[in-house]
């Protein structure tokens, strides 16, 4: 079957046969190989706990341990199956561990066995339980935390993307697996009662057996009594060594290397304790009745190992000075490297020293956080993958500013007063001199406002201001920057990127559009001549769908632009006119004719072709409209005919680039227009 590996078919078998291990009766010999296997597992199972570095490379061992629980049940079943019904004869390896365990003295059997009992239900079991515990309680409480460090370092650019999912993805399996850890200490706990138990199950049994065929009871213990501690011992051990792998597993720090490297470097890692303890041993060695030539041998060999240890560490010291050295010396031979300075990042943030406790989270700060949710709010408003955010600090700004760059330039910058509110004086009122603060002016919106102390926070909100905090005031004006340049942050990369995961759900339409119609930076063009706009970019379907449609017709990018613009007239509508009343300003049939007439056509696009006077009466005329708009309370919007649309917004962009310019052919039917003034010329 297609999709199936060979390793997936060894594995589902292997479960197979334990499970009939559980219904179907072995031979002694058999026996004997199934008991063989299990102690090598095991054993296989404690080594690669001890040589691992993480906790997830041993991901399997929750589930694994089951398995394993399964296989000695089994395993257990079929020995007491031959003990009872063989009169005692269970396999060699039984017999064997019996024999090394009882002796000749059954009582010390018996003893040695409930000592390892006790060890492996008491000690190991019960300990690996409560630790996987805390630990799967401890993962859980922590996955908040690390989720936020991961978003913090991908937002100050330490890591990709990539890197950045990857490391959710280990968060994620490492709560799971301490998680799976804590319920799969229940099976060792379950694994060890249920060994006392078949323990005793096949001496009672044995002995009854026995009893009631021609053995009395002395002689009925001293066949039975063996077997069963044999049985109970080889399925013990091999739950033990499996016990001991989970309480590794689960008390193990993260470190790059295996426990045993760790062990051997921090056990034996200080020369000074090794010789402290070494003249300890020799003291005790004159001492009446102690053993003199143990103590003398390990008393000289401590302080030879301590030495070794130290004269290793002086020769890697001293080699890693001369590689350092030699390194330094090559680097300066070399020619000077410059590729590095040539990075432009996308978007970065510069602060001043004075402000950097906003964005330290050890300090309090959570801007951070706030730029994480920027990104995610513009993939929802406005449908871009926002690049990763740079911050850095820079002293050549002001103590309280900050600077944004759009590809290594400022586009903007600004002071705020930390443990200061900005308090925005609401449109219908006037300056309040009751109100003590510092005059300034909001950098995302450009309005009057206040810096006010907190004393002064509650009484500005009494008088109607609205009251916003330092982070929310730079966070504000970083998300109205990446929505004015939101079409040159729209690189080929990002386009790419949109198109991979749309073709993820629509394979269809991303083919069929790109690359066979439009190449990805085509099909950028026509998305930034979009988000230059202010239109959402978000329902990418549907913009490919009309390119789709229309990219047989006209390869013109700014005339398919305004068809997608028309495809996507409920968003368009939806964005500008919210409340589906659209209070506009219109264009004048003379003027709409005369730029028509005007329109030139060439092989790099269309353009206007009016003489300077004209241009600039339109826009004086333009800017009246407007204000007598806005002096009326409104928000306006001028609306032309679907011909002239675009060209009067390349007249007007010399005026406001801000200013919303749409046709009749994107507004829904069902929005009512309201005129606020006529564009003539």
């Amino acid at each position: 079957m297609k999709g199936i590996k060979a390793t997936d078919i060894i594995v589902a078998v292997a479960v197979l046969v334990i499970v009939l291990l559980i219904l179907i009766p072995l031979s002694a010999g058999v026996l004997d190989l199934f008991l063989i296997v299990n102690l090598a597992l095991s054993l296989i199972v404690l080594l690669t706990s001890l040589f691992m570095t993480e906790t997830l490379e041993f991901s399997t061992f929750p589930t694994l341990l089951l398995l394993f629980t399964l296989f000695r049940i089994a395993l257990n079943i079929n020995a007491t199956r031959l003990i009872l019904g063989e009169s005692g004869e269970a396999g060699s390896v039984i017999q064997a561990f019996g024999g090394i365990v009882t002796g000749s003295n059954l009582v010390v059997g018996v003893v040695v066995f409930i000592i390892i009992i006790i060890v492996q239900f008491m000690i190991i079991t019960k300990g690996s339980e409560r630790v996987a515990e805390v630990a799967a309680r401890f993962a859980l409480d922590a996955m908040p935390g690390k989720q936020m460090a991961i978003d913090a370092d991908l937002n100050t650019g330490v890591i990709t993307e990539e890197q950045a999912r990857k490391r959710r993805t280990d968060v994620q399996r490492e709560s799971d697996f301490y998680g799976s850890m804590d319920g799969a200490s229940k099976f060792v706990k379950g694994d060890a009662i249920v060994g006392i138990l078949i323990v005793v199950i096949n001496l009672i049994g044995g002995v009854v057996v026995g009893v009631l065929g021609s053995l009395d009871f002395s002689a009925a213990i001293e066949r039975y009594l063996p077997v069963a501690i044999g049985n109970g011992l080889v399925n013990q051990i091999s739950a033990l060594l499996v016990s001991t792998a989970s309480g590794i597993i689960v008390t193990r720090s993260s470190n790059a290397e295996s426990f045993s490297a760790t062990l051997t470097a921090q056990l034996f890692g200080k020369p000074s304790v090794l010789f402290v303890i070494g003249g300890m041993l020799a003291l005790l060695s004159v001492v009446p009745g102690m053993p003199t030539l143990p103590l003398l041998f390990f008393a000289a060999g401590l302080p030879a190992a301590g030495y070794f240890t130290l004269n290793n560490r002086r020769k890697l010291e001293a080699a890693a000075a001369t590689t350092a050295t030699a390194a330094v010396a090559e680097e300066k031979r070399k020619p000077e490297s410059v590729t590095s300075l040539l990075k432009v990042d996308l978007i970065e943030m510069e602060f001043g020293y004075g402000i950097i406790s906003l964005i330290d989270a050890s300090q309090g700060g959570d801007l951070l956080d706030r730029v994480v949710m920027i990104r995610r709010q513009c993939a929802l408003e406005l449908g871009i993958i926002v690049p990763v955010v740079r911050l850095r600090d820079n002293i050549q700004i002001p103590t309280n500013g900050y600077s944004i760059k759009i590809k290594g330039i400022e586009v903007a910058a600004s002071e705020v007063i930390p443990d200061h509110f900005m308090a925005l004086r609401p449109a219908d009122a006037e300056e309040n001199g009751d109100i003590d603060g510092i005059e300034t002016v909001d950098p995302a919106f450009g309005l009057p406002a206040l810096w006010v102390a907190e004393s002064e926070r509650e009484k500005a909100e009494l008088y109607g201001y609205t009251t916003i905090d330092a982070p929310s005031v730079i966070a504000t004006h970083l998300m109205e920057v990446i929505k004015k340049h939101a079409h040159e942050l729209m690189g080929r990369q990002q386009v790419q990127v949109l198109i991979d995961n749309l073709k993820a759900q629509q394979p269809a339409l991303v083919e069929e559009v790109v690359p066979k119609l439009f190449s990805v930076g085509e099909v950028q063009k026509v998305l930034a001549n979009l988000l230059r706009e202010g239109v959402s970019i978000r329902d990418i379907s549907s913009i490919l769908e009309v390119l789709g449609d229309y990219g047989t017709i006209t390869r013109d990018l700014d005339i398919l632009t305004e068809y997608v613009r028309q495809g996507l007239k409920r968003a368009v509508s939806r964005r500008f006119v919210p409340d589906n009343k659209a209070r506009v300003i219109t264009l004048d049939a003379a003027l709409e004719q005369l730029i028509a007439d005007n329109i030139r056509q060439t092989e790099h696009g269309a353009y206007v072709a009016l003489e300077p006077v004209q241009i600039q009466k339109i826009l004086f005329n333009t800017r009246k409209a407007v204000e007598r708009a806005v002096g009326g309370g409104s928000s306006p919007i001028v609306l032309t005919a679907p011909a002239v649309r675009r060209f009067f917004r390349q007249i007007v962009d010399q005026m406001d680039t801000d200013l919303v310019v749409l046709s009749y052919s994107e507004l829904e039917r069902d929005v009512e227009i309201l005129s606020d003034g006529v564009v003539s010329i």
